[in-house]
């Protein structure tokens, strides 16, 4: 059985793409994503602009519905590790991490990006020992004690307040003297008697044992070190793109890719490649907010329709 689309990556992207192919009029539409549906946004502390939601909802609050809401109308899951997407002649086929294979006539890919490490030393042998990129996670961990947080962008703010909730104090390092986000957010930033802003320096290592980390050390622009005596230590300084699953078997990539390593697309989510579509964090300029990124879902899914419906009939 030929799918009439396949689509990779089980996001707010990817959702909404399942939910727009099936209730549109797509037979046969599966979802391959390899963990539970829901995406990065899952591990959010705090949604406050999405439309609509109001009060404090986690991202795990608000994701988990969307499932549900797209099997309704027969979108069917897979959970598998999708490795490559290969093509030939108008056919897609799905290649899987058990082996098996699954050929589909269209594919919506968005497989989101990574949390991006830092670079500082210490920073991957101490990861999962005190080193996070989930504040949601870990938080819990070192409630009453002292952390610290790297970034400067929205989610590091938004998710050093939520430490600062649970936290006794919360030191916020920035490599610059201004913020990234929300003029709220900065704001509720600056009134949190227990975040100390640490500005204009970057972090050179995290250290510790095989028990944990014990602290971090930091470097301003004047060549200032300062140790920072901590056992939780929070990296937020972007993602990296996702795109492993469009290497072919020749090192290239299946569609045409910008010098950032993001999938290039045109306003209707088209790939390069006919019947290819790109949506989510993975596609160019990219706003990274989860009412894009089901934006970029609807939209690729009435354009996968629009070709289906071509290419069959």
């Amino acid at each position: 059985m030929i799918l009439d689309c396949a689509i990779v990556g089980g996001g707010p992207a990817g959702l909404t793409a399942g939910l727009y192919t099936t209730r549109g009029g797509l037979d046969n539409v599966v979802m391959f994503e390899k963990g539970m549906p829901g995406g990065q946004i899952t591990g959010s502390s705090e949604i406050e602009n999405y439309p609509g939601v109001t009060g404090e909802i986690t991202g795990m609050d608000l994701m988990i519905p969307w499932p549900d809401q797209c099997q309704k109308f027969g979108l069917v899951h897979e959970m598998v590790n999708v490795t490559s997407i290969s093509k030939e002649g108008d056919i897609f086929t799905i290649h899987k991490e058990d082996g098996t294979t699954t050929d589909a006539h269209s594919v919506i890919i968005g497989t989101g990006s990574s949390p991006r490490r830092v670079g500082f030393e210490g920073e991957d042998k101490l990861f999962g020992k005190g080193v996070s990129t989930c504040a949601t996670c870990d938080g819990f961990f070192y409630k009453g004690k002292e952390v610290a947080v790297i970034g400067g962008g929205d989610t590091a703010l938004e998710e050093a307040l939520y430490l600062a909730k649970i936290c006794s104090k919360v030191y916020l390092v920035h490599r610059r003297d201004t913020f990234r986000s929300a003029p709220n957010t900065i704001k509720r930033i600056y009134s949190t008697h227990n975040i100390e802003l640490i500005l204009n320096s970057t972090p050179t290592e995290v250290y510790g044992d095989n028990m944990g980390v014990s602290g971090i050390r930091v470097i301003n622009k004047e060549g200032e070190n300062r140790d920072i005596e901590v056992p939780g230590v929070f990296t937020f300084v972007g993602n990296d793109v996702n795109s492993e699953t469009l290497i072919q078997k020749n090192g290239k990539f299946l569609c045409e890719m910008n010098d950032l390593g993001q999938v290039k697309i045109d306003l209707s989510m088209r790939t390069s490649v006919p019947g290819l579509f790109a949506i989510g964090d993975m596609r160019q300029e990219a706003p990274k907010q989860v009412v894009s990124a089901a934006g970029d879902g609807a939209v690729a899914a009435l354009t996968a329709i629009s070709y289906v419906d071509e290419l069959l009939n």
